[in-house]
């Protein structure tokens, strides 16, 4: 039986491809899958284009020695640096692209700005948290999550109210 491309793009736009299959069939399916999401996130009209990655390896290779800022900040680990391109891999097909920065407890910071009420950001921790923080309009949300691999709804929905016309 043969999957539409509409299904094919349904699935390769909602999120992260994982399986706990085994066999050599299954595993070429899940590589293949994961490597056809992995080119429609680097394209320029479905995903978030190659500069957000490109950001975050520029940052990541700027901040990993202490003091990076001049003064006593925190490196960034690897590990912060993975999580943070595991969440960026993660957005789903057609979201805007986060702007990439830095805190000085070496946490990554992924920020979706409109305007001073709008605008969520994600604070990405080597452990595999995500803290969060939004202002749309008169409304503030924050949180904490762990990364398992996909995005929570709650972000999701956050980052969609601040494009909302």
């Amino acid at each position: 039986m043969a999957i539409s491309a509409i299904a094919l793009f349904t699935v390769l736009a909602s999120g992260p491809i994982s399986s706990r299959a085994s066999s050599p069939t299954a595993n070429y399916i899940l590589k293949a899958s994961q490597d056809s999401r992995r080119q429609l996130q680097n394209s320029l009209y479905l995903g978030l284009g190659s500069s957000v990655f490109e950001e975050l390896a520029d940052i990541y290779e700027k901040t990993r020695a202490i003091g990076w800022d001049g003064d006593s900040a925190e490196p960034v680990s690897h590990d912060t640096y993975f999580n943070a391109w595991r969440f960026l891999e993660s957005i789903p097909l057609g979201f805007p692209a986060p702007s990439v920065g830095v805190e000085s407890d070496g946490h990554l910071t992924l920020e979706w700005y409109k305007a001073p009420r709008r605008t969520v950001s994600v604070s990405v921790s080597p452990d595999g948290f995500l803290y969060f923080a939004a202002l749309i309009g008169l409304q503030k949300a924050n949180g904490c999550e762990p990364l398992f691999g996909e995005i929570s709804p709650e972000i999701l929905e956050l980052v969609g109210k601040v494009y909302a016309k």
